[in-house]
């Protein structure tokens, strides 16, 4: 069946629209979701001559929590604040001995722009470690760990803490430019003739907001209705999407019932009571999520409030040190970091891709195959968006006709993947989730077995990235 869906997309005609021929022909969900053949895998280590290697001593991160929840009324540098402290009282690190600490955001609070100083200084860092703040979308904590990583191979640091926050409670609402001009215009204003002749300029329309969306700022779409788009690309159900939506939240319950989620800690909100666990795991049933209207494309889109990562507030952190150094201050540390990438595609009708482009850059930069991993974690901002990637990496057409290649990726087996849930259930604070993914790749490799791990994520922009975790030897 596949063979013959993959000559009848070859036959199509050029003229015809990206989408409709990847929607006319893509595989079904079911068959690209079946395991791959069992092979031998490689047990060789991916380090490098030449170049340190770098480790995960400890991952932490406060829980994920619903916007508009516990922690509604704290900024930003709060919650970092709080996560930095989870992994100092994890690991009892010494503040002096951290080099550098860097932190990913999206959504910034402007009167703490570089939060990793601010958490930092919070936290009871030195005012001599330097701390700064990267942002690339979903990925930023995930371009955090990675600018840690440069900085220890390149011999700058031997101690990085990198980690990610984001608080969808409190968004910057601004007023609109006409009104920040005249407001701008007006402190300039010297005399009471000058200032009155301004605010007469005034005009009712100057009162209205700028709201805050999450949308492409190049396409003016929203991420809702790329998904819903990509979706509908590669011919991914309604159906499809609700029951890997209750698949993710029930893996995560199990998970967090099971006391698998070891990257928790507690957070005591000022005023209010400790907070032990993520709040936006619910699983239901198909029946209940069914009833739910399309989020984003009306009447017809197959995206809901169900099968999509919520608004989310939380914060990551992880200790990385060079392996010397963890060995010499007598930590065993979780997992190596390795090979990386990242990634760009069109931001429109690729926007949310970036794992099935990542992924076999990745794999061929260090000589492996899919087979070899033994733990995939990938970004579930949508429940469309991960099938889609599915789809896409076990798509041969997709593969010689959009990323030069001679044949498919391959899709990860279900059975590896996202195992204790993932951001449709925990939750998706879009600074944070990378490190989340990174540290549960880690323990995941020690809990079921295995060497290699494979972390992928999509962000806003139509970037994307991936990374390899080796477990650290037992």
């Amino acid at each position: 069946m596949s063979s013959m869906l993959t000559h009848a997309i070859r036959n199509l005609p050029a003229s015809s629209a990206w989408a409709a021929r990847v929607f006319a022909r893509s595989l079904s969900c079911s068959s690209q979701l079946q395991a791959a053949a069992v092979q031998p895998k490689s047990k060789k280590t991916l380090a490098k001559s030449g170049v340190k290697n770098v480790v995960v001593v400890e991952g932490v991160r406060i829980p994920f929590l619903q916007s508009g929840t516990s922690y509604a009324d704290l900024m930003p540098h709060d919650l970092a604040r709080a996560a930095l402290q989870g992994l100092l009282n994890r690991t009892s690190v010494p503040r002096d001995v951290v080099d550098h600490i860097v932190y990913g955001t999206v959504i910034q609070e402007v009167k703490t722009s570089n939060v990793a100083r601010e958490a930092a200084l919070g936290a009871g860092f030195s005012d001599k470690t330097p701390a700064h703040t990267v942002t690339m979308a979903c990925i930023s904590s995930n371009q955090a760990m990675t600018t840690g990583v440069g900085m220890i191979t390149a011999g700058q640091c031997d101690v990085v803490v990198a980690g990610g926050v984001e608080l969808m409670s409190d968004v910057p609402i601004r007023h609109s430019r006409k009104m920040r001009k005249t407001m701008l215009t007006l402190n300039r204003a010297k005399t009471l003739g000058q200032k009155l002749a301004l605010i007469s300029k005034i005009r009712p329309d100057y009162f209205a907001p700028e709201l805050p969306a999450v949308a492409e700022f190049s396409t003016s779409e929203t991420m809702g209705h790329s998904a819903d788009r990509l979706a509908a690309a590669f011919a991914v159900s309604r159906l499809e999407q609700d029951e890997y939506a209750l698949r993710s939240h029930t893996l995560a319950k199990k998970a967090q019932d099971g006391g698998l989620l070891l990257d928790v800690v507690p957070f005591k909100v000022p005023g209010k009571d400790t907070v032990t666990k993520d709040n936006g795991i619910r699983p239901s049933s198909m029946e209940q999520m069914g009833k739910l209207k399309p989020a984003f494309v009306k009447p017809y889109g197959t995206v809901t409030a169900a099968n999509s990562s919520f608004l989310t507030d939380g914060a990551s952190a992880i200790l990385l040190m060079s392996e010397e150094k963890a060995l010499a201050m007598g930590y065993k540390p979780k997992a190596y970091l390795r090979d990386f990438v990242y990634v760009s595609q069109d931001p429109k009708d690729q926007l949310l891709l970036g794992p099935t482009y990542a992924t076999p850059k990745v794999l061929e930069k260090a000589g492996l195959t899919m087979a070899d991993i033994d733990v995939f974690e990938f970004h579930e901002a949508f429940a469309g968006q991960i099938l889609a990637n599915l789809k896409a990496m076990d798509s041969e057409w997709f593969a010689q006709n959009y990323m030069g290649r001679k044949s498919k990726v391959g899709a990860p087996p279900l059975e590896k993947f996202n195992n204790w849930g993932g951001s449709l259930s925990l939750g998706h604070p879009f600074g944070a989730t990378g490190c989340r993914l990174v540290i549960t790749a880690a323990h995941r490799l020690k809990k079921e077995g295995g060497q290699y791990g494979l972390v992928a994520a999509c962000a806003a922009g139509g970037q994307g990235h991936a990374m390899l975790v080796e477990l650290y030897p037992q």
